[in-house]
């Protein structure tokens, strides 16, 4: 659990990546550091990708990340 809370642009990647699954905007970044933001961004893109692609639900269960 600390691990997880110390590593911030791991955690920026997957929520980013989250959010563009889900089909939020790029814009929604909460982020203001730069590399916090970049990571976020990055994540973003891929999920964003995911989902027009249709990789979402159980056909994107194979790219989520085991804690």
């Amino acid at each position: 659990m600390r691990r997880q809370k110390r590593d911030m642009t791991a955690r920026a990647y997957e929520r980013g990546y989250q959010a563009g699954v889900s089909g939020r905007s790029s814009e929604s970044c909460p982020h203001s550091t730069e590399q916090q933001r970049i990571n976020w961004i990055t994540g973003w893109r891929e999920g964003h990708a995911d989902q027009l692609d249709g990789l979402i639900g159980v056909s994107g269960v194979h790219r989520l990340r085991m804690q």
